[in-house]
């Protein structure tokens, strides 16, 4: 029998190398200031969540949820009797949003073009990241001192389901195929939840980050970007909870975004800066830039129509030494979204 052609090996690793998926090159990305945003009061913050095709964003503030028109950078509405907001999640085909009341261990929901309250939910103690998954069309809000997920039909607003974490959790994505994924900030763990089943299916731990917060996901190359206190970026893979790559980040992180057009991955850092990572494969990534935005700016949102960056943040007063609550305040008139572009 006529034995095969033999093929070289340059000739089997080019065709192996065109086997993989392959990121088109770009140039290095710097960001720099482009607007800021006055904000009207001087309570605290949480989430900030955009929704791009309203060009609105959603910045909770304590007892209500300012929302803007992110293009003209004016209010446009508030939601209220959110006494204690964390996050909001929004199902825009449904019509509605969804705000997680910490101090009231309620879920408020809302007419997302009217920003009016259409009925309130009960949950857990202290609900804090609140996410919405389409498959299903249920709601998961995060549960922080009852370390659990309440699991509410979108469409009803009725409670479908508890669902335990066994640990604090943090900020939480969705996959768009019917898992929903969330960091467990006291165990350094990242689990993957079966959106369906309402079961934990996979438990990860993040070593060697601690304390995750923030989580990002990229849909496409089934990569999970956990953002730790530890000062790093853990790039974990969705499908086997391997740790692909980690990453040196800013102190203070409390929130990550992916950009799947410009394949980047962001961190805000409470110590003032913005970490912007380059996603170079699946697997390998690299700082290319670090920008100074203002201290306390932990939280921000990524607008993927212009790939800008919002970043909220205040000036503070230190306590009086001795002071009982030892806590800086907010100094009044500000609180602003700081806006951040590519150049």
């Amino acid at each position: 029998m006529q034995s095969a052609p033999r093929i070289g090996s340059r000739l089997l690793l080019a065709l192996a190398l065109s086997a993989l998926p392959v990121l088109s090159l770009r140039a290095e990305t710097a960001y720099q200031p482009a607007r800021k945003i006055a904000l009207t009061g001087d309570a605290g913050w949480d989430y900030l969540t955009l929704d791009p095709a309203s060009r609105r964003i959603y910045v909770t503030r304590g007892t209500k949820v300012d929302v803007l028109d992110i293009d003209k950078g004016e209010l446009v509405g508030e939601i209220t009797g959110t006494n204690g907001v964390h996050g909001v999640a929004l199902a825009p085909e449904l019509g509605r949003g969804f705000a997680s009341n910490g101090r009231e261990n309620t879920v408020t929901i809302f007419d997302l073009k009217t920003l009016k309250s259409i009925g309130t939910v009960k949950t857990g103690a202290n609900p804090d990241a609140i996410i919405y998954e389409p498959m299903t069309k249920r709601v998961f809000a995060f549960n922080g001192r009852d370390k659990n997920s309440t699991v509410i039909a979108a469409e009803s607003g009725e409670v479908v389901g508890t669902i335990a974490v066994g640990g604090k959790p943090e900020f939480a994505v969705v996959d768009g195929k019917g898992q929903v994924f969330v960091n467990v900030e006291d165990t350094n763990e990242l689990l993957a939840i079966d959106a369906k089943g309402m079961t934990v299916t996979s438990r990860w731990a993040l070593a060697p980050g601690q304390e995750p917060t923030g989580l990002a996901i990229d849909a496409t190359g089934q990569r999970l970007f956990a953002v730790c206190h530890s000062k790093h970026l853990i790039v974990v893979d969705a499908k086997s909870g391997r740790v692909v790559s980690q990453v040196p980040i800013g102190a203070g992180v409390d929130a990550a975004e992916y950009d799947a057009a410009t394949h980047t991955v962001f961190t805000s850092n409470g110590e003032g800066t913005l970490s912007v990572i380059r996603q170079e494969s699946p697997d390998s990534y690299r700082v290319i830039e670090t920008v100074n935005t203002q201290k306390g700016g932990r939280t921000m949102a990524l607008d993927p129509k212009t790939h800008h960056v919002f970043v909220i943040a205040a000036q503070y007063t230190p306590a009086a030494e001795g002071a009982a609550n030892p806590r800086p305040t907010i100094q009044p008139g500000s609180v602003q979204l700081l806006e951040f572009a590519p150049k």
